[in-house]
């Protein structure tokens, strides 16, 4: 990098704590966490994009597709149950939340259940999403550090500060602005790489064909059940669904977005481009990933900057797994593109990471505010806020701290953050279903299906390494009887999921236990929340209906044909 990528940069930086700037002039609550509700479906969709095809997927998609082990074109899978949530959200979830006129999305379980029911998934959503972000922004911070070789702490405070400031100043609007304008930046810088790194391939001359086993993306006979069957058909669709359902729908960083539109049509058509737009953005992804890939394993000094890389930052990483696949995109960027397009492609990573962290730190203050201060007495919109910034700052350097302790994991980043989020999206996605549809469950029977899905879903991850682990003699405990004895046990057949079904495992215990525990305290009574929602043929079949339902067929069709098409 020179003084024209270092430059550009800094322009960056500064123009979006300008844009905080210009959105300051917040007149009220609605303004600050929902702009208002005037935005319209055109920004609100790129900013959901941008939150979620964030610097993780930059990164790591495709380093999965072209040097990870087990990766190949696979991740297309994660887009075929994209089309079919967006028809379930927009038909069954968003409708009764937007209509409720709440901030909170876990508002309307209060109005449904209780305050603790509110306050038990609002702390979930919390404690997860912090963490999850201080994750994501440790990891980039640390991969522009070891290949631009700016400092790792100065590189995270910049993130997290700009990302602070104009999140601070301008609310929901600047977020969602910022997003969108993140959202073009890094599907440019998407471009830019993909067309260098062909013209690279083209370069090499003796083109000898990509790995087919990376080729293949449908996998049927794949269930997940074991702990080397990952990425089949049946579970990337159906775990995919309620994954989807649970993150646009129920999630706080994307159900604001929807709440933030002006109406209902404008939900519809943000639904309907996400739904479109995802898996075009993805398979570029992955096309990518196939190019560069390639680039990595035929031309030897690619390989070594990796590889040296990796040694230097990652030698716990190094020694076990090799070189690091996610140092894959940002070691193309900096070693094969001119200066100018560097600092622009190293724009569209910090960009996509600040993208992620504003959504975060405001739905978190968001949720917070609504769910913890104001939830009883309505407090003065002078007082609402002063709290509300005040929350920004906190969660701000919440993630912050959260980077610093817990961001140093060893394991793939972005398979990490959705592996972990799985073991809740299913139970707090059946708090929702069953708030909008089963009338007769009460808030006992919700909070007990809640805790008990989470647990179980934490069984399913955790018993297969106990289960090694016992299997091994490996646990001692004081007393020798009572190790001889579990040295002597060996279980067999113990099924080792793969995370995606957590999101179909979870939802489905928590609707069983909460009609059950419902059934068993019956003397309490279920709250009841004005008019009940109603689906009618009508509402189902729409042109938006009929658009994703043909969509998720086509996609289908394609990914059977990758394979073909790229031998």
């Amino acid at each position: 990098m020179n003084w024209l990528d270092y430059s550009l940069i800094l322009i960056y930086l500064i123009s979006f704590i300008g844009m905080g700037y210009f959105f300051k002039e917040n007149k009220d609550s609605k303004d600050y966490f929902l702009g208002g509700k005037s935005l319209s479906w055109f920004p609100l969709s790129l900013s959901t994009m941008a939150t979620q095809l964030s610097a993780i997927s930059f990164i790591s998609a495709p380093a999965f597709v072209g040097l990870k082990n087990g990766g190949g074109m696979k991740w297309l899978t994660f887009e075929f149950g994209v089309p079919l949530a967006m028809i379930g959200i927009m038909l069954f979830i968003i409708p009764p939340l937007y209509k409720s006129g709440i901030v909170s999305v876990y508002e309307y379980l209060e109005k449904r259940f209780s305050s603790s029911t509110r306050k038990l998934i609002s702390l979930v959503f919390q404690i997860s999403r912090a963490l999850g972000t201080g994750v994501m922004v440790f990891t980039m911070a640390l991969i522009i550090q070891a290949v631009v070789g700016i400092s790792f702490h100065l590189t995270l405070l910049i993130i997290s500060v700009v990302t602070l400031i104009y999140s601070y100043q301008g609310g929901m609007k600047a977020v969602v602005w910022g997003d969108a304008i993140q959202m073009i930046i890094l599907f440019s810088g998407l471009i830019i790489c993909l067309i260098v790194g062909y013209g690279m391939l083209q370069d090499l001359g003796d083109f000898k064909g990509f790995n087919p086993e990376r080729l293949q993306v449908i996998d049927i006979k794949n269930f997940g059940i074991q702990n080397n069957e990952n990425y089949g058909f049946f579970p990337m669709l159906l775990g995919g669904i309620f994954l989807y359902l649970s993150y646009y729908g129920t999630d706080q960083t994307q159900a604001q977005r929807l709440l933030s539109a002006k109406d209902d049509s404008t939900i519809k058509k943000l639904l309907l481009a996400n739904g479109l737009l995802r898996f075009p953005v993805v398979f570029i992804y992955c096309v990518m990933g196939l190019i560069i890939g390639y680039l990595v394993s035929n031309i030897p000094e690619f390989y070594s900057s990796i590889e040296e890389i990796t040694k230097t930052h990652y030698p716990l990483e190094y020694a076990k797994n090799g070189i690091k696949p996610d140092l894959m995109i940002p070691v193309f960027i900096i070693k094969y593109l001119p200066n100018g397009l560097i600092g622009l492609l190293m724009i569209g990573v910090i960009s996509a990471a600040m993208s992620t962290l504003s959504s975060t730190i405001n739905s978190l203050s968001a949720v917070t505010i609504e769910d913890f201060f104001n939830n009883k007495e309505k407090m003065s919109e002078k007082r609402y806020m002063i709290i509300s910034k005040a929350l920004v700052v906190f969660w701000g350097v919440v993630c912050i701290l959260a980077a610093y302790l817990f961001g140093n994991s060893q394991s793939t980043v972005i398979e990490l953050i959705n592996s972990i989020s799985s073991l809740f999206y299913g139970p707090i996605l059946a708090a929702f279903v069953i708030a909008i549809f089963f009338k007769k469950v009460n808030h006992i029977g919700m909070n007990v299906a809640i805790i008990t899905a989470v647990l179980i879903n934490l069984i399913f991850k955790y018993l297969p390494e106990l289960t090694y682990f016992i299997n091994k003699g490996n646990f001692y405990s004081g007393n020798e009887n009572i190790h001889k004895a579990l040295a002597s046990i060996e279980i067999h057949n113990v099924p080792d999921l793969f995370w995606i079904w957590y999101n179909l495992t979870g939802f489905v215990i928590a609707v069983v236990f909460a009609m059950i525990v419902s059934k068993i305290t019956s003397k309490v009574p279920a709250k009841k929340i004005g008019t009940p929602y109603r689906v009618t043929l009508s509402t189902i079949a729409t042109k938006e209906t009929f658009i994703l339902l043909s969509f998720f067929i086509i996609i289908l069709v394609f990914s059977l044909f990758i394979p073909q098409l790229f031998s």
